[in-house]
Formats: structure tokens, sequence, C-alpha cells
């Protein structure tokens, strides 16, 4: 049985260790996922997909390992967001994309 419009995923998340501008950005990536996932317009699609990828790198060059655990001076958040891209661009051309259901 599938969800209908009027049901509500309810996400959970410790966020004791989570600065305030964080927990603004999280949110925002889950509405902004859920705007990507249902939207039928191509153009917002486009959009709000491109935004969500940019708002998971500043929520990564916002966390605690690239910020607060420095290591003489690496740009851990830059790799990381770099490594990433490399390893999606790497998904797309072998056709591997995950899909995860549960």
């Amino acid at each position: 049985m599938g969800f209908g419009k009027s049901k509500k995923v309810l996400i959970e998340v410790d966020a004791s260790e989570m600065s305030a501008a964080q927990v603004r950005l999280l949110k925002s990536i889950n509405s902004m996922i859920a705007n990507v996932i249902t939207t039928d317009e191509e153009a917002e699609f486009f959009e709000s997909s491109a935004e969500v990828m940019r708002m998971c790198a500043a929520l990564i060059k916002q966390s605690h390992f690239a910020n607060d655990l420095q290591f003489n001076g690496i740009p851990y958040a830059d790799q990381a967001i770099e490594y990433s891209m490399d390893i999606l661009t790497e998904n797309m051309t072998n056709a591997k994309i995950v899909q995860y259901d549960n």
C-alpha cells in the first residue's frame, strides 16, 4: 500500500551536537528533497535538484569534522565534497546509481 497525500513521514535526528545553522540547513534539505521527489515541473525539478546538492555541500562544509577538528589546515570539507562528486560521476558513468528500497 502506497502513501497518500495526507500521510507524513516524521524523521527524527539527534541534534544535540548540531549548531542552530546546521539544524536549519538540515530541515531545508529535507524540505527540498521532498520538493524534488514530488514536483511535476521540469524547471523546478532541475533547480531543486541542484539546490539539494548545493545545500548538502554546505552542510558538509559546516560539519564538526571539517571545522572543529582542525588537522594542520587540511581542507577536509572540500576534499570530501570532491570525493563525493567523483564517486557520483563514476556511478553515473557506469550506470550504477544505487537504489535503496528497504
